[in-house]
């Protein structure tokens, strides 16, 4: 893991591979930001107008290399566009600075050091900094060859090792603060692409609850799994159902951490489809590759309550990981069985590729059970969201308005594109089934928003809850970008992450 530290050193000094700063797109070319003063009058003032000769605008992401100026123990200078150059009394958004901060150290792979001079007024700054910075610095290299050093077999080059933030304050507790809950957040949701990555003969339920197990241990988690054995005797159909075509049997695993002064309680349930073939209703070519993805909500859950106990966040949490293999096989589920869930529903499956809610309907259950303040469930859920809001930016339903906001408005916080969705009532009697008390499918149009209705069905009575398809955004199949890398994103962890922190400080409703 790249190491992140606070620096009081002055630019010109500071031994290292490369010294990054700012620049923003001016009115009438780039503009140097705040932060890279020293740098830029070591260039005599002229930097902006060097970086313009060399064709750079301060586009976000763009990244410009030029040699450092005379003085410099440091060999290279790194400009890296902000964007839109703030107005006179406005600053730069969280999410430029991280976003900058991610693309300069992807330009950097291969770099022992580097120290980053971009803008910051506050401790606040200094954490979305080394959050962009630590999350772009990551690599997934481990089943390539020298992978278990650290190093891609194609480049030979290692991910940026260290990042030094000018302009911290080290020993400010506000600083460290940020600098500490950057790393600890980070770390998971790093983890959390390392298990989306995982190719899924390595990464079946049972080696997915193995892994949880050992976190949980290593951070004070209670851990406990259902394997098909308790969960045929405690009559969760919904995950048997879906396993029941795989060799890889399925898990259902729930994580407990706790607070003393802890005086909320949130659940987190995620879909955690290990690999999804679309069963008997297979898949057509072209849309399996990518689908060890599709446990990412359960990824997503799992580093967030890790997370929480490592920030030691005065709240209880508990994470849900709904896990099993869709394949299709003689013993596998068909379209026109008939499942009785955990709830004591029935459910007519109509298509076994529409698997992702039957998991999460008998987590959904299990979590109610516990009467939380609030519920929220993750899932790669459907194609259709991904056709409503692209490969960017999930979905959010509610079964309350204002926590819908609430969710949407941490979201944005924290720099995850989202947007409120509705559950039209009038959707759900395309659900209705001659057979069972519910079928899995409905209308065609808005399928996503069908998929959020029959979740609900599985709600208890009485308790908040949000749904967040994740579809588009969890697994980035383009080119990287800012602190997004290609594959496994970590999508909604910042999200839940946040949710848990306003839950802790009563904020959250």
């Amino acid at each position: 893991m790249t190491a992140l530290t606070l620096s009081t050193a002055a630019a010109a000094g500071l031994r290292a591979d490369a010294i990054v700063v700012g620049v923003a797109k001016g009115a009438e070319g780039p503009v140097v930001a705040p932060g890279a003063e020293a740098v830029d009058q070591a260039y005599d003032g002229r930097l902006a107008a060097i970086l313009q000769t060399l064709g750079a605008s301060g586009a976000e992401g763009e990244v410009t290399k030029l040699p450092a100026p005379s003085g410099f123990k440091a060999p290279v200078v790194v400009a890296v566009g902000l964007g839109a150059e703030p107005d006179k009394d406005e600053a730069f958004t969280a999410e430029a600075l991280r976003r900058a901060a991610g693309s300069a150290a992807r330009a950097l792979v291969g770099s022992k050091k580097a120290a980053f001079a971009l803008p910051i007024t506050d401790a606040a700054d200094a954490g979305v900094i080394g959050e962009g910075a630590l999350l772009g610095a990551y690599s997934f290299d481990t089943y390539k060859e020298n992978g278990k050093n650290g190093r891609n077999a194609k480049n030979g080059k290692a991910p940026l090792a260290e990042i030094a933030l000018l302009g911290g304050k080290p020993r400010d507790k506000a600083f460290k603060a940020a600098v500490e809950r950057a790393v600890a957040v980070t770390e998971e949701l790093n983890r959390a692409r390392d298990l989306i990555n995982t190719p899924p003969n390595d990464l079946n339920p049972a080696a997915f609850a193995a892994l949880a197990q050992t976190a949980a241990k290593e951070h004070g988690i209670k851990v406990q799994v259902l394997d098909e054995k308790a969960l045929a005797k405690g009559g969760y159909g919904g995950i048997l159902g879906v396993g029941a075509g795989s060799a890889s049997a399925p898990r259902l695993v729930k994580l407990s951490y706790t607070h003393s002064k802890a005086s909320k309680h949130l659940a987190f349930v995620g879909k955690g489809i290990t690999y999804d073939s679309g069963g008997i209703s297979l898949k057509p070519a072209g849309h399996n590759e990518t689908m060890k993805c599709d446990m990412s909500g359960a990824a997503a859950v799992f580093a967030a309550v890790v997370a929480a106990a490592r920030l030691g966040l005065e709240v209880n949490v508990t994470g849900w990981l709904a896990l099993a293999e869709n394949m299709p096989s003689g013993s596998a589920t068909r379209p026109g069985d008939v499942l009785r869930m955990y709830s004591g529903k029935t459910v007519e499956v109509l298509n076994t590729d529409a698997e992702g809610r039957l998991v999460l309907a008998d987590a959904l259950w299990a979590a109610s059970e516990e009467n939380p303040d609030a519920i929220v469930d993750v899932a790669t859920l459907t194609g259709a969201m991904m056709l409503a809001l692209g490969s960017r930016t999930f979905g959010i339903m509610a079964n309350d308005d204002a926590f819908r906001t609430a969710v949407h408005e941490a979201a944005e916080e924290v720099g995850e594109d989202s947007w409120p969705m509705p559950l039209p009532e009038h959707l759900r009697k395309g659900m209705d089934s001659p057979t069972a008390d519910i079928a899995n499918m409905g209308e065609r149009m808005g399928g996503g928003l069908v998929a959020g209705l029959f979740l609900r069905e599985f709600v208890g009575e009485g308790i908040t809850w949000a749904h967040l398809d994740i579809a588009g955004p969890a697994f980035n199949e383009q080119a990287p970008f800012g602190y997004t890398p290609k594959g496994g994103t970590g999508s909604a962890v910042r999200t839940l992450v946040r949710l848990a922190e306003l839950a802790a400080a009563g904020d959250l409703g």
